[in-house]
Protein backbone atom coordinates (compact mmCIF):
# COMPACT_ATOMS: atom_id res chain seq x y z
CA UNK A 1 0.00 0.00 0.00
CA UNK A 2 1.27 3.54 -0.74
CA UNK A 3 0.56 6.40 2.06
CA UNK A 4 -2.23 8.00 0.46
CA UNK A 5 -3.88 4.73 0.08
CA UNK A 6 -3.81 3.88 4.04
CA UNK A 7 -4.12 7.39 5.14
CA UNK A 8 -8.09 8.27 3.93
CA UNK A 9 -8.44 11.40 6.23
CA UNK A 10 -7.88 13.56 9.14
CA UNK A 11 -10.85 12.99 12.00
CA UNK A 12 -12.22 17.11 13.40
CA UNK A 13 -13.78 16.68 16.13
CA UNK A 14 -13.68 18.55 19.37
CA UNK A 15 -11.76 15.28 20.93
CA UNK A 16 -9.56 15.25 18.31
CA UNK A 17 -8.30 19.15 18.61
CA UNK A 18 -7.64 17.98 22.73
CA UNK A 19 -5.67 15.45 21.52
CA UNK A 20 -3.25 18.01 19.14
CA UNK A 21 -2.61 19.86 22.82
CA UNK A 22 -0.81 16.20 23.47
CA UNK A 23 0.75 15.61 20.40
CA UNK A 24 -1.74 13.18 19.50
CA UNK A 25 -3.29 13.40 16.11
CA UNK A 26 -6.10 11.26 14.80
CA UNK A 27 -6.79 9.82 11.51
CA UNK A 28 -9.14 7.68 9.31
CA UNK A 29 -7.05 4.75 8.00
CA UNK A 30 -7.59 1.46 5.50
CA UNK A 31 -9.07 -0.92 7.56
CA UNK A 32 -6.24 -3.84 6.67
CA UNK A 33 -3.32 -1.32 7.35
CA UNK A 34 -1.04 -2.12 9.93
CA UNK A 35 0.48 -0.22 12.72
CA UNK A 36 3.74 -0.29 11.16
CA UNK A 37 2.11 1.38 7.47
CA UNK A 38 0.18 3.82 9.30
CA UNK A 39 3.59 5.15 10.87
CA UNK A 40 5.35 5.15 7.47
CA UNK A 41 2.45 6.56 5.99
CA UNK A 42 2.40 9.48 8.78
CA UNK A 43 6.06 9.65 8.60
CA UNK A 44 6.25 9.99 4.47
CA UNK A 45 3.43 12.29 3.90
CA UNK A 46 4.22 14.87 6.66
CA UNK A 47 7.78 14.48 7.53
CA UNK A 48 7.19 14.00 11.12
CA UNK A 49 8.96 11.00 13.41
CA UNK A 50 5.66 9.12 14.56
CA UNK A 51 6.15 7.56 18.32
CA UNK A 52 3.20 5.58 18.68
CA UNK A 53 0.25 4.15 16.69
CA UNK A 54 -2.90 3.44 18.51
CA UNK A 55 -6.01 1.47 16.23
CA UNK A 56 -9.11 1.04 16.88
CA UNK A 57 -12.49 -0.50 14.86
CA UNK A 58 -15.24 1.57 14.89
CA UNK A 59 -18.21 -0.30 15.05
CA UNK A 60 -21.55 0.16 12.62
CA UNK A 61 -24.22 1.94 14.68
CA UNK A 62 -28.08 1.00 13.69
CA UNK A 63 -29.71 4.08 11.57
CA UNK A 64 -33.31 4.12 10.42
CA UNK A 65 -34.36 6.19 8.00
CA UNK A 66 -38.73 5.63 7.80
CA UNK A 67 -39.42 2.59 7.37
CA UNK A 68 -35.82 1.22 6.12
CA UNK A 69 -33.57 0.38 8.84
CA UNK A 70 -30.13 -0.34 8.10
CA UNK A 71 -26.25 0.28 9.51
CA UNK A 72 -23.66 2.66 9.11
CA UNK A 73 -20.31 1.80 7.95
CA UNK A 74 -17.47 0.42 9.88
CA UNK A 75 -14.39 1.82 9.45
CA UNK A 76 -10.57 2.24 11.33
CA UNK A 77 -9.31 5.16 13.44
CA UNK A 78 -5.48 5.57 14.17
CA UNK A 79 -4.52 7.56 17.01
CA UNK A 80 -0.81 8.60 16.22
CA UNK A 81 1.67 10.08 18.89
CA UNK A 82 4.73 12.28 17.25
CA UNK A 83 7.80 12.85 18.94
CA UNK A 84 8.90 16.31 21.11
CA UNK A 85 8.71 19.25 18.73
CA UNK A 86 6.78 17.83 15.82
CA UNK A 87 3.35 18.85 14.98
CA UNK A 88 1.38 18.20 11.79
CA UNK A 89 -0.52 21.27 10.38
CA UNK A 90 -3.76 20.05 9.10
CA UNK A 91 -5.36 23.09 8.21
CA UNK A 92 -2.81 24.82 7.51
CA UNK A 93 -1.90 28.87 9.32
CA UNK A 94 -5.72 29.60 9.39
CA UNK A 95 -5.97 32.21 12.44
Amino acid sequence: MDAHSVIVRPIVSEHSYELQEMRKYTFEVAKGASKLQIADAIEELFSVKVVRVNTLSVKPKKKRVRQVAGYTRSWKKAIVTLAEGDSIEIFGNQA
